[in-house]
């Protein structure tokens, strides 16, 4: 069974690099600022959604084992 993360961006540091999107388009998308927000944080797999994380050129990304609250990035 797939776990299940929080998921969430740091509006204070993304800079709309984009990289997350083009991982993760099924999780990610760009607001009207052009900054990346969780559209779905069960779009895509834990695999994935980390990989989008660890691409964010100021770590923005943050994700968390929703079960257990277990930081897994940054």
């Amino acid at each position: 069974m797939e776990r299940k993360l929080r998921v969430w961006v740091d509006h204070g540091a993304c800079v709309g690099n984009g990289t997350c999107l083009t991982i993760a388009p099924a999780v990610f998308v760009h607001n009207a600022d052009r900054q990346s927000e969780v559209a779905d944080p069960a779009g895509d797999s834990a695999a994935r959604i980390l990989a989008a994380a660890e691409s964010c050129p100021v770590s923005a990304i943050h994700v968390e084992d929703a079960a257990s609250g277990e930081r897994l990035f940054p």
